[in-house]
This record gives structure tokens, sequence and C-alpha cells, in this order.
């Protein structure tokens, strides 16, 4: 949220500098950075009609009625609320608003739109609807944004480039789907949720020692700050050519929630408990409580640096 904030200018810096096109904005006021932010609580203007709160950024830019009256509709129609202009913001559901505020994000044609949090506020159900939604209006808009979150997943489905934070400086930045294939260390890892992290306690001409047992895992770096990311994928209830068994007391503790997902319970026989997630095989089931073995398959695994 700072870092938004200070690109649109809302927050002064302590250091550094903000760049726009190639062009040094840091001095310049929130009003002449052409950079609309849109908070996370919409901040609609209740004495205003859908349309009102729309065009409200065109008429402190003194557009002309006609031309901002065009733009209005042109705008509602794009967030899918043709119509809507007369409706009064209080009648909207929370998805309605979350979109009237992204119309008048977009009605003056920002060259940067920042988002905080947009979807923060709703149910699970309508977020999941906005998040096919969002991603076809802004692409449509033709507008670079900032789009910051906390819901990993969120991020991962709406973003072209993501950036993952930790303590104000970004740690790993680039395409989804190569953060998720090649993250650059544990934390990056941990935060995407992408699998059960195993400490390295030891190194052999085999690979790494984890209180899971020896796995055929190539440590990058020093032992003492290593993990082993063990994805869902690579964890398997049956055995199969080039798995390796788990040295471990493994029960199934839930399946419902994560759909084809079960999650386990691990006991390294080395001691340690660690949870993981697997997949289900179609027509499978594991009830919780009941004890399984677990075998891994080491090309899925990879060695992180926990930096």
């Amino acid at each position: 949220t700072v870092l938004i904030e200070c690109i649109a200018g809302l927050h002064k810096l302590d250091q550094g500098s903000v760049h726009l096109e190639g062009r040094d904005v840091t001095g310049l006021a929130p009003e002449l950075r052409n950079v609309a932010y849109v908070p996370q609580d919409y901040v609609l203007f209740p004495h205003l009609d859908v349309a009102g709160n729309v065009g409200f950024g065109l008429r402190m830019a003194r557009w002309p009625r006609a031309r901002a009256d065009d733009r209005v509709h042109a705008m509602l129609d794009l967030v899918g609320l043709a119509g809507y202009g007369r409706r009064r913001v209080q009648s909207l559901s929370g998805g309605e608003q979350q979109r009237v505020a992204l119309a008048r994000g977009l009605a003056p044609g920002p060259r940067v739109l920042m988002l905080d949090e947009p979807l923060g506020a709703l149910d699970a159900a309508l977020r999941t609807g906005l998040l096919d939604e969002v991603p076809r209006i802004l692409h449509a808009a033709g507008a670079t944004t900032g789009y910051v979150t906390h819901e990993q997943e969120e991020a991962l489905a709406v973003a072209d480039r993501v950036a993952v934070m930790r303590s104000g400086r970004i740690v790993q930045a680039g395409r989804p789907a190569d953060l998720v294939e090649r993250p650059a260390d544990a934390f990056v890892a941990g935060f995407l949720r992408l699998g059960a992290l195993l400490p390295v306690t030891g190194r052999t001409a085999a690979g790494a020692v984890t209180p899971l047992g020896r796995l055929p895992v190539r440590v990058a770096g020093r032992v003492e700050s290593s993990v082993i990311l063990v994805r869902p994928e690579a964890v398997r209830l049956s055995p199969g050519p080039g798995l390796v068994a788990v040295r471990a007391r493994a029960v199934a503790v839930h399946a419902g929630a994560f759909g084809a997902r079960l999650r386990l319970s691990l006991e390294g026989a080395g001691g340690g408990r660690f949870e993981a997630h697997c997949l289900l095989a179609p027509g499978r089931s594991a009830p919780p409580g009941r004890l399984l073995r677990v075998w891994l398959d080491p090309r899925l695994l990879r060695s992180l640096p926990t930096r």
C-alpha cells in the first residue's frame, strides 16, 4: 500500500525517486501525475449516483459535458454496469460498488492505475467472480496497473508480472509462471504456498539428508541455510519407478476443503512434524486419521536457500 501511494504521490518518499515513462515525477503533486488510485474501501460518494461517481474526475478535469457523459457510459459498459448510471451507490452489492470504483479510476484515462487490494472487502463468491472480470477490464482499458494484494492466488491469476515483497524490498519479480516454477528462495516458496519446506540436516554424495530421510536432491548452497521444497505433485501414495520412500509416519488430516488435494501430517523418523499436500487420483479417498505410506518423486523436488 505504501509503495503504490508513493507512486501516486499520496505518500512522501524517504529516499529514492519515482519515474513514469522515463520522466522523474517525484516532485509532482498527485493531480499532475495522471495516476489513478483506487483504495480498498472504494470511497464512493453516497450523495452521487453511479454516473456521478464515475464522472467525478472528469468534472474536476473540466471535460465538456457531452464528452464526459459518453465516457461515463463507455466505462459503465466496460465494467458490466450498463444502465446503472442513475442508481444510488448504497443500493449496489459489494461487487458492483467495486466495479463503480474501477470505472471511476479508469474514466480520466490515467497512464497508471493503482489498485489497493481491490477484492479484499468481498466475500469468496464475489471475489471469485470478479477475479475473472478484472483482468479483462484492465486489458480492455489498456492502463498499466499496479495491483496490491495479500492473496497469492489472486496475484498469480490477475498479473502479467508479480513482485513479492518482504520488509519493504522486492525479493523476486517476474511472470507468475516463473515465480511458481522457479522461486528464488524459501520465503517466496512459503509465501506463495508452493509446498512443504523441509530443512536440510546434512549432505552426502547422493544428495540431501532431511528429517524424512535421504533424498537424491542436489543441495544448493550451505546445508544450514537450505531447505527442500516438496510440491504437492511430488507426493505419491503408491510406489512407482524412480520414487523414493519417505521415512515418516504419515496421517491423512483433511481432504474436503482442498478438493483433489489431501493434506498430510508427516512425522519424520528423525523428529519434526511437517504438513504437506498431495494430489488424489480420481476416485481415491483417504479419511482423516488414516495412516498412509508416502513416496516422493525426486525429479519434482527443489533445493532452495533460506537467505
